[in-house]
């Protein structure tokens, strides 16, 4: 009788799997801490979580970790270096010891290479702030299984479907009880770490956010919202004619170009900072792919680029050395890498319409690079000078030799109980600091416009100095109580927009995520929401981990 009816449930359970195939992934699988983000804030929030004795899992959307850390930004914007430290410190000093060695130069080598370098990226104390992107994606893949973490990756958060919430202890605010991802599996945990760029898990919580340039007097700022005044290094030679049809205001305006910004410096809107490629380029022959025109390539959505060329613009790309005669070509002018106005509608998109907008990314970056070393218009000495670059056959073999990661600088911004304003990043200290920050206050472009004059001009660059090191707080990176009380959020933490344009590099989301991994497991062992936990224990753990929190004497 026992084995009929084991038997009748097996034949049962094979019929469920046959009619609904996601039926075996449909179980709920329990972790004490979930990150979801494969960024390299993601990873390090990860191994701190694990390093302090809870099971995790990393949940990455793609199928590479690392976010644009192993994508191409191997020019590290640092800041004052002595505020890194911790697992983001490890990860530049396993860089520094790649790099020792004389089989990871297949040209020149780490003495010629030095000789390049300058300021704070000089090679010293054992770390090294420069790196191919491959060596990056190995480092972290390296930790990450030092530690334990189990990692999924190329599974993406279903985001058409609500989460599944639940009362907090003594039905006080909310918590997540599990995620669904876009193949039916579910996961639990006690505590989820959103370590995205976007946010994404942080919305489905529900937990109040915000998009875009918040005006000045909402916090008491002066660099906030709309800002043409500031608009000068990373702006366009002045002169350029903005119709299709130089001089024919019947033609209509080029693409990208608005009649006009109506809105005075210091107003709000909900545009977002420029996105690009951050673009890992050779110059050595035997590694080089030399870039082709992009399919579908059409000429008037250049024709920015070579009337800017015309009118004088020399710089295009910024050709910052990396090992093995690569650079990180990023944005360097007013018309480079960056696609103003091409990520509008980004942040709500959905997955096919976010794949739509990257690749709307690539055949800018691809369009924009072949233009420039092609384009008879274009100079030809600024031609011969760009041209000696190409895409490398030893980076990103499975995806054409282009970064996988498109370069999502700004997208939700967290409003919790406390927001980082440009006075918290200026006055420098902070109550409950689980990190810092340092680099120059930071936004890339907006929009073009046609100016007063009749000319086209770029809004939204804005770049301001940072005298000393600050603190951020650890109420930056979770959210209000009562809107969800198992959640922290490093990446897309609590700030205005100004504040997070200084907050937003590489070393300092390894921090942060660091910071939110330790917080996690605290919460977990304590059986308490990650509101709950107590600065003190938190901030000795942090201490005893390396994190630098504070320095006397910057």
């Amino acid at each position: 009788m026992i084995r009929a009816c084991l038997k009748s449930l097996i034949v049962f359970g094979i019929f469920l799997m046959a009619v609904n195939p996601g039926f075996s992934q449909n179980r709920n699988h329990h972790y004490d801490v979930i990150v979801y983000g494969g960024t390299a804030a993601g990873v390090m929030a990860a191994i701190a979580a694990s390093s302090n004795g809870v099971r995790v899992l990393l949940l990455s959307p793609d199928k590479h970790i690392g976010g644009v850390t192993t994508s191409g930004l191997g020019w590290t914007d640092i800041g004052n270096p002595a505020t890194i430290g911790g697992l983001s410190r490890e990860f530049y000093h396993q860089i520094w010891l790649h790099y020792q060695k004389d089989s990871a130069w297949k040209v020149g080598n780490l003495q010629t290479y030095q000789k390049k370098l300058y300021g704070y990226y000089k090679i010293k104390d054992s770390l090294m702030w420069t790196f191919e992107p491959h060596v990056a994606e190995n480092v972290l893949n390296t930790m990450l299984q030092q530690t334990g973490v189990e990692v999924k990756t190329a599974t993406r958060l279903d985001r058409s479907r609500k989460l599944k919430m639940v009362r907090g202890k003594n039905k006080n605010g909310r918590k997540i009880y599990s995620i669904r991802m876009v193949d039916g599996s579910r996961y639990q945990a006690s505590v989820f770490i959103d370590a995205t760029y976007e946010g994404d898990l942080m919305a489905k919580a529900g937990v109040a956010f915000t998009v875009g340039r918040e005006p000045n007097n909402q916090y008491g700022e002066t660099i906030n919202g709309v800002q043409k005044a500031l608009t000068v290094k990373n702006n366009l030679p002045r002169g350029i004619d903005p119709y299709k049809i130089k001089g024919d205001t019947a033609s209509g305006v080029l693409d990208g170009v608005e009649p006009a910004i109506l809105a005075k410096d210091g107003q709000g809107d909900d545009k977002l900072q420029a996105y690009c490629y951050r673009m890992c380029l050779t110059r050595d022959l035997a590694n080089r792919i030399k870039v082709q025109k992009p399919a579908g390539y059409k000429k008037a959505d250049f024709e920015l680029v070579t009337r800017a060329a015309v009118l004088g613009e020399k710089r295009f790309w910024k050709l910052s050395a990396l090992p093995n005669q690569k650079i990180d070509a990023n944005n360097d002018c007013g018309i480079s890498m960056d696609a103003i106005g091409w990520n509008a509608g980004y942040v709500t998109a959905t997955d096919k319409q976010r794949t739509n907008i990257a690749a709307r990314h690539r055949y800018w970056t691809l369009g924009f690079i072949w233009t420039v070393q092609n384009d008879p218009e274009v100079p030809l000495a600024i031609r011969k000078r760009f041209g000696v670059w190409g895409l490398p056959k030893d980076e990103f073999k499975d995806n054409n030799h282009f970064p996988y990661a498109l370069y999502v600088r700004e997208a939700r911004r967290m409003v919790g109980d406390y927001v980082i304003s440009q006075q918290d990043v200026l006055n420098g200290r902070a109550k409950n600091a689980i990190a810092m920050g340092s680099y120059v206050m930071d936004s890339h472009n907006t929009s073009r416009y046609i100016t007063d004059q009749g000319d086209v001009q770029n809004e939204g660059d804005v770049q301001i100095a940072v005298k000393n090191p600050y603190q951020i707080p650890y109420e930056s990176i979770i959210p209000q109580k009562d809107q969800c009380q198992n959640l922290l959020v490093p990446v897309c933490l609590s700030a205005s927009h100004i504040a997070y344009g200084s907050i937003r590099m590489e070393p300092v989301f390894m921090c942060l995520g660091q910071a939110a991994g330790t917080a996690a497991a605290i919460a977990v062992k304590k059986k308490q929401s990650v509101q709950a936990v107590a600065y003190p224990e938190l901030r000795k753990a942090l201490i005893k981990a390396g994190q630098v929190i504070e320095i006397t004497n910057p």
